[in-house]
């Protein structure tokens, strides 16, 4: 069995893709599987994906059912000890894979870790503002404001989903921000101070750049926590 199960999950971003699977693939960790979930893409993306062979897993949807349906068949196909995501738009560094396993192992009482992260926004790299500060430890009242991890950035292990539940597929955006709210309320979370990641933003089929009132999702995050 792999110790890590990569997942990307991607929909109509075929200009994207090839850059992100290349960029696991290319990692100096080798104990891993590369699952990509097509969710019911229209622009080729399976066929893409299917030229890499053994090396990739793919899996699909026939039909377009969001992000977080696509992140959960691939952790519910997952074999795994670790799962680690990476959204089709971004991109890892090398060593980013053994970096935050090694972690992991030596550092048993931390279910999860994320990286800091390079920002491209419309192609040019741009600095986060002070809001978007990474923190390590008890950080749930840090996620209160905001989406604090990116999930590009993040591995954990796979018994996470056993305690704190799968990705809320009824949400269509800031399903992440629900997600680590759900954690970070429950588990302690270490921050690597190393940029491992290259988010890449502002292009026009960005969740976030799609869909308006995304404040609205993160009150009804917070309406379940309270009526836990």
């Amino acid at each position: 069995m792999p110790k890590v199960s990569v997942i990307i999950p991607t929909y109509n971003r075929l200009p994207f893709l090839k850059e992100a699977i290349d960029s696991v693939l290319a990692q100096d960790f080798e104990d891993f599987e590369l699952i990509v979930v097509d969710d019911g893409s229209t622009d080729g993306s399976a066929e893409e994906i299917k030229r890499y062979g053994g090396r990739v897993r793919l899996l699909q949807h026939p039909d377009n059912r969001g992000v977080s349906a696509a992140r959960n068949k691939g952790v519910l196909h997952a074999r795994g000890k670790y799962i680690a995501f990476l959204d089709s738009d971004d991109l890892w560094m090398k060593g980013k894979l053994k970096i935050q396993v090694t972690f992991l192992d030596e550092n048993p009482h931390y279910p999860l870790c994320y990286t800091d992260e390079i920002w491209i926004r419309k192609g040019k790299r741009v600095n986060p503002m002070l809001k978007h500060t990474k923190y390590s430890g008890w950080i749930f009242e840090k996620c209160l404001p905001l989406c604090t991890i990116s999930p590009s950035s993040s591995v954990m292990k796979k018994m996470l989903f056993t305690k704190v539940g799968l990705f809320d597929e009824a949400l269509p955006v800031c399903e992440d921000y629900d997600f680590w709210l759900r954690v970070s309320m429950r588990f302690p979370i270490f921050f690597i101070n190393k940029k491992l990641i290259t988010k890449r933003g502002g292009h026009s089929d960005q969740l976030s750049q799609r869909s308006w009132g995304n404040d609205r999702y993160r009150v009804i995050a917070l309406e379940k926590l309270l009526s836990e």
